[in-house]
């Protein structure tokens, strides 16, 4: 009689109560989900879950009909007039994705770093949400790259920590491999010296431009070789060193040897940059002679 009085005391104690907040790993919400003490009806699933990652609210009104047909009642609400629920995800963040896609198909048929990588995907990945089970990391299994049209095919595993069939990410789209370029600003014309403020930076296609792309510092402060357009990448091919002489401009001429310095004026007959050699008049003479440009 004694253990008889104390179990019913127990289950006076333990008034089926609301929580108002829950959370659920499943598709299903089940009584035992939302009421402490639900005893038997724990199991009972009585509603779909939300979203993965999402949380919906049940009017306290509408569950306590729901538990009545299940022959739940005496509920503590706790006066909630709704409760919510709120179903747990693990979120894959669109730009992880990615760095993951672009680390799988690093250096493979030809292309280079990750870094450098470009994608376009032919669906959006954006943020992918899971079951929370599924801890592991992203396994590629399978990775195609055709470098002929840049296209790519892979395929992830997650594994599931409940020890069922990891689930599978596919992703499609095309790859290409970029690098940083010098880019004009606007038109420059054959022998113009190029300012920093006719510079800009950008990722350009590494095929593009190719291996003889020129940097930025580079660029600034070179001569163009021939006409540039605006938006086009520099190359290096592109550019020579500014001339510090130009054609008919006057110049000194220097003649130095041992115990012998003369000095003299002159006119130029060629442009010429630094180290070139190019033909000077003597003003005084009318000569041509040959001279070595130092400055």
């Amino acid at each position: 009689a004694t253990h008889a009085l104390a179990q019913t005391r127990n289950d006076i104690i333990a008034v089926p109560a609301l929580r108002a907040n829950v959370q659920v790993t499943g598709d299903l919400v089940r009584i035992g989900d939302i009421i402490d003490n639900a005893g038997n009806a724990a199991q009972v699933a009585i509603y779909r879950a939300p979203d993965l990652g999402t949380t919906g609210s049940l009017p306290v009104a509408q569950l306590l009909n729901t538990l009545r047909a299940h022959q739940v009642i005496g509920v503590d609400t706790r006066d909630l007039k709704e409760i919510s629920v709120t179903r747990l995800a693990r979120t894959l963040e669109g730009k992880d994705i990615e760095l993951q896609i672009a680390r799988a198909l690093e250096r493979r048929n030809g292309l280079g770093d990750a870094a450098n990588l470009s994608m376009n995907f032919d669906r959006d990945p954006g943020d992918v949400r899971l079951e929370p089970s599924f801890t592991g990391g992203l396994q590629p299994t399978i990775v195609r790259y055709d470098n002929r049209n840049g296209r790519f095919d892979l395929t992830f595993e997650i594994a599931n920590e409940n020890g069922t069939a990891p689930t599978k990410l596919r992703f499609t789209g095309t790859a290409i491999e970029t690098v940083e370029a010098a880019v004009l600003a606007r038109n420059i014309d054959r022998n113009e010296v190029i300012k920093a403020s006719d510079v800009l930076v950008e990722r350009r296609p590494k095929a593009e431009v190719g291996a003889d792309a020129a940097s930025r510092d580079r660029t600034v402060g070179m001569q163009a070789r021939r006409q540039l357009r605006a938006g086009q990448a520099v190359r290096t091919a592109d550019l020579a060193k500014p001339d510090l002489v130009q054609r008919d401009q006057n110049v000194t001429l220097i003649y130095e040897t041992a115990g012998l310095y003369l000095t003299m004026r002159g006119k130029a007959l060629d442009n010429g940059t630094e180290g070139d050699s190019i033909s000077v008049m003597n003003l005084q003479s009318k000569r041509t002679v040959s001279g070595t440009v130092v400055g």
